[in-house]
């Protein structure tokens, strides 16, 4: 095997750590030693031991003179947990491959500078880019102190979300539908503007048939604090919080009402129009350790932002239907832009079908 199939390996197990380690990484490390693979492990959980202590755990004795590969490089800096540079030392390992360095400024070269002068080998690079995928909520937030944020939305071969009479249900599939919770159990929050509350009365929960899944943090976009007191995301049960964000405008015995049935309340600062602004609520969003965020709104939602600039990747069903009319809302509303050349690009697609859907995903490139 080449550094790249155990790098391979020490990424899938990474990727179990999915919906459960944030704000920290996924990470998963492979120990081994004479060609032969003695120890695996990865973070299982925020708080818990880190990939590299795991994998050495499991290697026993036989970490000594091994080479470990980790996808993230080792962390030098005391946490929840003691540094896994110090771990990796005690251990006498020979060699440490990264595929990534660490964004995180505690770490970022400081952790394999660590280990080199200990007189271990290191390298990093391997398979950068597909560990960088697997993190980029992470690497976003730690770099920015913002959510990673996903614009989800399902639409016909005509591109809307609706028809003329506001009726949605179902343009996905249920194979989407279930991708969708599955995407709600792994990401920390979710998003929907008063829009979208006031027509459907959402749960915004996770709901798998197999399995109780993980409900994200609910956050309402509602400037005038429009949103009913007897409404799912008021009065629900959930481990998960709801928070409104709203204005300084918002009436104050609302906001006491809301706070007396257990919802949060952020009031941001609005933008020109008198709206949240949205580059605010990101910020606060940040420091509750939201560390990616689902938008499930609807198409001014979408518009709001795509043209601040504010989405870091799509994700695009598109059902096999044709509901057609002028007055169907289309899934970006707004004004839009006067020329094509001006639109929004959506760059590094990966296609696939789920169900009769088509999944498209990709990175927004903003102009300008």
């Amino acid at each position: 095997m080449t550094d790249q199939d155990y790098m391979k390996l020490a990424l899938e197990l990474a990727s179990k750590g999915r919906g459960k380690t944030s704000p920290n990484p996924m990470v998963g490390a492979v120990v081994v030693k004479d060609g032969e693979i003695v120890g695996k492990g990865y973070h299982q959980a925020a708080g818990k031991a880190h990939a590299e202590v795991n994998a050495l755990a499991d290697a026993g004795k036989a970490a000594k003179g091994a080479t470990v590969y980790v996808t993230l490089e080792p962390c030098s800096h005391y946490g929840k947990t003691p540094p896994c540079t110090k771990a990796l030392i005690e251990a006498g390992v020979n060699k440490v491959v990264a595929a990534i360095k660490d964004p995180n400024p505690l770490v970022a070269g400081k952790g394999l500078r660590q280990l080199a002068e200990a007189g271990i080998e290191v390298r990093s690079g391997v398979l950068e880019e597909e560990a960088k995928e697997l993190n980029e909520a992470f690497i976003k937030y730690i770099t920015t102190e913002q959510p990673f944020v996903i614009l989800k939305n399902a639409m016909t071969l005509d591109g809307k979300i609706a028809t003329k009479t506001g009726d949605a249900k179902w343009i996905s599939g249920p194979e989407s539908r279930k991708y969708v919770h599955r995407l709600r159990d792994e990401l920390d929050g979710i998003l929907v503007g008063i829009g979208t509350v006031l027509a459907d009365n959402p749960r915004l929960t996770t709901r798998l048939p197999e399995e109780k899944g993980t409900d994200p943090t609910r956050i309402v976009l509602d400037s005038k604090l429009r949103i009913p007191l007897d409404y799912n995301l008021v009065t629900q049960k959930s481990e998960a919080k709801t928070i409104v964000a709203t204005t300084k405008e918002a009436n104050r015995q609302k906001i006491d009402k809301l706070e007396e049935l257990g919802v949060e309340v952020l009031i941001i600062s609005a933008d020109s129009q008198g709206r949240v602004d949205l580059e605010s609520l990101l910020k606060e969003l940040g420091k509750l350790d939201i560390v990616s965020l689902l938008i499930e709104g609807g198409s001014q939602i979408s518009e709001a932002f795509l043209f601040s600039k504010l989405v870091n990747k799509v994700l695009y069903f598109v059902a096999p239907k044709i509901i057609g009319g002028r007055d169907a809302i289309s899934v970006v509303g707004g004004r839009g832009v006067n020329k094509v050349a001006d639109g929004i690009i959506i760059k590094n697609r990966k296609i696939s079908t789920i169900g009769n859907d088509i999944l498209i995903k990709g990175y927004p490139e903003y102009r300008g």
